[in-house]
């Protein structure tokens, strides 16, 4: 899945306007957003000091279905 896929995937529950961790400047969107079993992770990217950080949102529900492993 490409970046600009997982993007439009997930337009509707993306956070906006995070502020920086470290200066914090509010940062539009993240760059990368990584859904697992139970959590999605962002990376963002603050354009006014260069700072990059993960963020993890945690879940009761898994966020993505994934199909049963062969045995």
């Amino acid at each position: 899945m490409t970046k600009t896929t997982m993007v439009k995937t997930h337009t509707s529950d993306v956070p906006r306007h995070n502020p920086c961790a470290q200066c914090g400047a509010p940062i539009a969107q993240p760059d990368w957003i990584e859904p697992g079993e139970g959590r999605v992770s962002y990376l963002w990217n603050c354009h006014a000091c260069g700072y990059r950080f993960e963020a993890i949102a945690i879940f009761d529900e898994p966020a993505v279905e994934y199909p049963p492993l062969a045995a």
